[in-house]
């Protein structure tokens, strides 16, 4: 499976998912994103101790984003394969066993199709591709 699309990344983060991103590195050096699939219809990417994350045979790489790898079940990457995917960060608590739990700050994820349409409109938002 291909990281990209028409050259775009399957997946972005923002400055500020990048600061997290380091933030929890310092706790846990070696860290992996998964694609929630479950509660907050998926908004929720979940980032785990890769030694405690198993990731599936059906799991897809979707890219990486500040040297962290990001996966998402096959199914759900079926229904969003047209997707961009910005991982972003909000206030508030992150998911239960999620690392951003306890930070008063969480990951979430928005999107944007490919080919220039908007799924989720991103105002004022800096990405970058790493």
């Amino acid at each position: 499976m291909e990281t990209t699309v028409n050259g775009e990344p399957r997946v972005l983060a923002t400055d500020s998912a990048l600061a997290l991103i380091v933030e929890i590195k310092r706790d846990h050096p070696d860290i992996l994103f998964h694609q929630s699939g479950g509660c907050c219809d998926g908004s929720s990417p979940m980032c785990y101790p890769t030694n405690e994350f198993m990731v599936g045979d059906s799991d897809v790489k979707l890219g990486e984003i500040g040297g962290v790898p990001v996966y998402i079940s096959a199914s759900q990457f079926e229904a969003w394969k047209h997707t961009q995917l910005i991982i972003d960060v909000v206030s508030g608590r992150g998911g239960m066993f999620s690392l951003d739990n306890g930070r008063e700050k969480r990951f979430l994820t928005r999107s944007r199709l490919f080919g220039g349409g908007e799924a989720c409109t991103v105002p004022d938002v800096k990405v970058r591709a790493v």
